[in-house]
């Protein structure tokens, strides 16, 4: 099984949930051998506000994306792809993974162009390359991607780590895309956790103005992974005791999505 898990930053800012997800994907890693390929995607944006705070830099956002100045790129580039990224592979070795670093320019990962020229250098994937991300599994290694961009003139990208982690999904031709993040799922009207939604289920939760901010993004990227042939989606609570080890029990935490047919099927 080809996996992808995406870890949202505000998870990797806290060393109480941190450390036991690190544990979790050590033991997966170590355990699943060939039979479990696993690549991870995180982000950084708690980690990225306080650092331009602490700086006095100021960092706008415009319809969820952090207007990204030279200023903030090179923030970008230190914290995200620098000390969360570090901190994050020393733990994962720490509890016993064989994690190596890296971020979408490393051999042309996941290349991206400007989105809107008002928004900086924010970048929208172009394409990705998988090749990195194979050669690394292959030889036992767990890739730990940040998400930073570039194209093949030598420019940078701050990408969403909700799009980053779509792109190398489909690249790799992962089965499971899972969205480890601070919440239990995606919530109906009245608040209650919806286990299973179909993507015109989750259509209707955007049309109606139920999932807004941060889960209208998820839900966003969740259908652009199912519509390029990611057979499932999952978004659930990183914090949750033992998550990625249930769902690989065949438990079903969070909410899973998948298109119509997959689940009438």
């Amino acid at each position: 099984m080809k996996l992808l898990v995406k870890l949202g930053g505000t998870l990797l800012d806290d060393e109480s949930t941190r450390e036991p997800l690190a544990r979790q994907i050590a033991a997966i890693s170590r355990a699943g051998g060939p039979d479990i390929q696993m690549v991870l995607v995180h982000g950084g944006g708690r980690q990225m506000t306080r650092y331009l705070a602490e700086r006095g830099v100021e960092s706008p956002f415009v319809n969820g994306l952090r207007v990204t100045t030279p200023a903030v790129l090179d923030a970008v580039i230190k914290v995200v792809a620098g000390s969360v990224n570090r901190q994050l592979v020393a733990t994962l070795n720490r509890a016993g993974a064989r994690a190596v670093g890296i971020s979408g320019i490393d051999a042309g990962l996941v290349e991206a162009e400007e989105m809107d020229a008002a928004l900086g250098s924010v970048g929208r994937v172009t394409g990705a390359n998988p090749a990195l991300l194979e050669a690394l599994v292959a030889a036992g290694f767990l890739p730990v991607v940040a998400c930073v961009a570039g194209d093949r003139e030598g420019r940078l990208y701050n990408v969403n780590a909700d799009q980053m982690a779509v792109a190398c999904a489909v690249a790799f031709g992962a089965e499971q895309l899972i969205f480890l993040t601070d919440v239990e799922g995606v919530l109906d009207a009245g608040k209650r956790l919806l286990p299973h939604l179909t993507m015109a289920g989750s259509e209707s939760l955007i049309a109606t103005g139920v999932a807004t901010g941060g889960m209208l993004a998820k839900l966003n990227a969740a259908h652009s992974a199912l519509r390029q042939g990611v057979a499932q989606v999952r978004i659930c609570a990183g914090a949750a005791n033992g998550v990625l080890e249930r769902i690989l029990a065949g438990e079903e935490p969070g909410t899973s999505l998948a298109v119509e047919e997959a689940l009438a099927g």
